[in-house]
């Protein structure tokens, strides 16, 4: 068992897959990827996102400074850098990246890959850790053995039962960088409301606002529940800001959905780029539907 394992591992790596830095992952499987970053702004100051500006520091600027970062997708030029490098090393690669609707990121590597015949590029049609588990999906078929065309086509087919719930501790990030509207930003705001959103169709979707961060859990679980989880498959649970102690009240509060049905859960500080628009304070889970 031990060859075999081995063997299909060899093959395996034959197929890299490329992710951009709003992907968020366990981190055990961050050495398995090739990593293409976004760039962070804070007024004239430029970072690569996960490079050179770690997480905690991004979300203490966040909190601390008066000025909203920016983000901006890479450009075609640094992917295709690195599917030159796959390509001399005699790889293939498989690129999944952060909804199109959401960013250019996706158009950016596609142009790169115009001259990459051995580069195929997929639009997750998700964010953050609902990108994450289409990954360690895709990597867990790759150690399987799966060619790149067979590879794209499960990634294809899979990214439609992914589902990202998540409670927002405010609106105020998604409105001021344009995500959804002033006017649900204001009705969000009110007498400590708590958004909860999800992703459909790679957009951004409020569904539904709960007074307080005990019925914001209720809620959140409540929407798990209705949309039914795979558990043969990957689940994320995510947080935003320095501390994950929002998280483990979520987690605490929610055991009646995992215990029994997985034997850990894994969790990521979900990256500077979508905590630019999401803000402090976020609690997020992803999950194939059943």
């Amino acid at each position: 068992m031990e060859r075999l394992r081995l063997f299909l591992m060899s093959r395996s790596a034959s197929v890299r897959i490329i992710v951009d830095s709003s992907m968020d992952i366990a981190d055990r499987f961050f050495g398995r990827v090739e990593v293409v970053p976004l760039t962070v702004m804070f007024g004239d100051e430029e970072f690569s996102d996960g490079v050179d500006l770690s997480r905690d520091d991004f979300y203490r600027r966040l909190e601390s400074d008066d000025i909203l970062p920016k983000t901006s997708q890479p450009s075609p030029a640094v992917f295709e850098e690195m599917f030159a490098r796959i390509r001399d090393n005699g790889q293939e690669g498989l690129v999944i990246t952060l909804s199109s609707v959401l960013s250019g990121t996706y158009e950016s590597a596609r142009l790169a890959a115009e001259n990459y015949p051995e580069i195929y590029v997929v639009d997750s049609k998700s964010v953050t850790i609902g990108t994450g588990i289409l990954v360690e999906h895709a990597l867990a078929c790759a150690e399987r053995g799966m060619s790149l065309a067979e590879l794209a086509k499960e990634v294809e087919t899979m990214r439609e039962r992914i589902c990202v719930l998540a409670k927002l501790n405010t609106l105020e990030y998604l409105v001021r960088g344009g995500r959804v509207s002033k006017t649900a930003g204001f009705a969000g705001g009110l007498l400590n409301v708590k958004p909860v959103i999800t992703i459909e169709e790679g957009a951004v979707q409020i569904l539904g606002k709960a007074r307080g961060p005990k019925k914001a859990n209720a809620f959140l679980i409540e929407q798990i529940e209705e949309s039914g989880i795979d558990y043969d498959l990957p689940i994320l649970l995510g947080y935003t800001g320095t501390s994950d102690a929002l998280l483990r009240d979520y987690i605490d509060n929610s055991r009646n959905l995992w215990e029994g049905f997985v034997d850990e859960l894994d969790c990521a500080q979900i990256c500077s780029v979508i905590g630019t628009h999401a803000g402090p304070g976020v609690v997020a889970v992803a999950f194939f539907k059943a």
